[in-house]
């Protein structure tokens, strides 16, 4: 009788527990895998212990390594995201470790680095050198890369977008064309891949109007046209006909259950040349900033691009350079390890070739490709980077758990996949939250480093602010490292000014006492 009570009173105490997973919305992981998702919450909870003995360390787990996981978590809960005693990194012996010089002696302004929803705008005007009717500022120089809905949930572009207004950030649509999900309060940079979605005639061919009224139904800021991603560069693909669902099909202006094989290469033009004229022919009709977003091989496509940009009288506002260990979704495994180069080189030989010209100020450089990490950033914003895109560190702070079964359609926590019973365990109101929560921090962190390093702004750490080490061996400068020259990397005065006068004004206006002063 005694263990038939306690059988019975177990499995009424797990029903309750069933119950109350499948109610809450706190933990989409619970909400899909009611009772049973418990388990990882506990291996996670015991989880260093187990690798400290048997398993790996805080700092070996690829691509995000335990350490770097648990940092956006916390951030993005608002939790203690501090670490202590002292560093996992074996620094003393490890090649390629990046280490910020801080500054003993600081400028007039140094930034707040207290106030977690202070914004910390763009050092230059998108769209301001070529004069687009619509150039503007960006607000904040982090915001959320290309994502499409059907490679992510409905759920997690809405809990995205939510959170990007929430934190005052930007959401590029991705390629798969301007959803309902994307219509959440969000400023957008409305991303135009070799499939032309939701701006195509039947035969897959671009057509502007319906750009235009894309445009024009949408928070819309800017325009970008993706050559190629860090994931999978130079490779197109195939939607099979059983995922164009009527909702897929009417957002990309596909036929419904049909296959939709998507190009390696735009057909809206051929060469540099035509490309430049489609990019004015998208900033005369939208009066939108135009960029344009890839990943890095070949450089002669770069040096063309830069050798007609300094005529003078055709141009992108922008290019996002992707760095081959970027993606957020599938690729062939060679695609995934070996095409494209890494970020720090690809993005230093593509500043590198502007930046020869004299081009650097005319243009606003976008990174992408594992950035979402303070570490990472400030390398990024040393090499010329004026803002950062992220995409997986996004999706961890709205629940992904590093499940890697993006293309499967069988992600656990529902981030990346359309099976609406995964989807329905992600509650985009209160992952908005925490995406806003992490994109804050991340903006903070870098204001603590720039505050260190004696500068107001990121986009003032330069490349000899940075040493690459090899262990106790060895040490060169960023500069030194990617063969920058004197003054790359950096602002030029016009620009400089411009932005060290905004940030003045700001602190001024500020209703709290403002930056500090030393």
């Amino acid at each position: 009788m005694r263990a038939r009570n306690i059988v019975a009173a177990t499995a009424t105490a797990l029903a309750l527990v069933g119950a109350r997973d499948l109610v809450q919305k706190k933990h989409a992981l619970l909400r899909n895998f009611p009772v049973v998702g418990h388990a990882r919450y506990l291996l996670e909870t015991i989880g260093p212990e187990l690798r400290q003995y048997i398993v790996t360390s805080n700092d070996e787990e690829r691509p995000f390594s335990r350490d770097q996981r648990t940092w956006i978590y916390a951030s993005a809960k608002g939790e203690n995201n501090y670490f202590g005693f002292g560093t996992d990194n074996d620094i003393e012996h490890v090649q390629g470790h990046a280490y910020v010089k801080q500054r003993t002696f600081a400028g007039e302004l140094l930034p707040d680095v207290h106030d977690p929803q202070a914004l910390l705008p763009s050092a230059k005007v998108l769209g301001g050198p070529r004069g687009r009717a619509k150039a503007f500022r960006p607000a904040s120089v982090v915001n959320i890369s290309a994502m499409s809905f059907g490679s992510l949930s409905g759920a997690a572009i809405t809990a995205l977008n939510k959170g990007a207004a929430l934190a005052g950030t930007m959401h590029n649509t991705g390629e798969g064309g301007l959803s309902p999900y994307h219509r959440n309060g969000g400023d957008l940079v409305l991303q135009i891949g070799t499939s032309y979605f939701g701006c195509r005639d039947e035969d897959g061919s671009f057509n502007i109007d319906k750009l235009m009224d894309v445009v024009a139904g949408a928070p819309v800021k800017a325009i970008e046209i993706k050559l190629s991603q860090g994931a999978k560069p130079g490779l197109g693909g195939l939607l099979p006909g059983a995922k164009v669902t009527p909702e897929i099909a009417e957002i990309r202006g596909i036929p419904l259950g049909e296959d939709c094989a998507s190009p390696s290469r735009h057909t809206a033009f051929s060469d540099v040349d035509s490309m430049l004229d489609f990019v004015e022919l998208l900033a005369t009709e939208t009066g939108l900033p135009v960029g344009i977003k890839s990943a890095v091989g070949e450089m002669a496509f770069w040096q063309e691009l830069a050798t007609l940009m300094a005529r003078g009288d055709r141009g992108v506002d922008f290019v996002t350079v992707d760095g081959g260990e970027g993606g957020t979704g599938a690729a062939p495994l060679i695609f995934a390890d070996s095409v494209s180069l890494p970020f720090r080189m690809g993005f230093s030989r593509v500043y590198g070739t502007f930046a020869e010209l004299g081009l650097t100020d005319d243009l606003t450089f976008i990174a992408s490709g594992k950035l979402g990490l303070p570490e990472n950033a400030v390398v990024a914003f040393a090499l010329g980077a004026d803002m950062i895109n992220v995409a997986r560190e996004a999706m961890l702070s709205i629940g992904c758990i590093q499940s890697q079964k993006c293309h499967t359609d069988k992600c656990p926590t529902g981030v990346a996949t359309q099976n609406p019973r995964l989807a329905r365990g992600l509650d985009p109101t209160s992952k908005a939250t925490r995406a806003a929560a992490y994109l804050r921090t991340l903006r903070m962190e870098l204001m603590k480093v720039s505050a260190a390093v004696g500068v107001a702004h990121p986009a003032f750490i330069t490349a000899d602010d940075i040493e690459i080490l090899n262990g106790d061996y060895d040490a060169r400068t960023l500069s030194g490292v990617y063969g920058y020259k004197d003054g790359w990397g950096e602002l030029g005065p016009h620009v400089a000014d411009e932005i060290t006068a905004l940030l003045a004004t700001r602190s001024k206006t500020a209703d709290d006492p403002g930056p500090a002063r030393v």
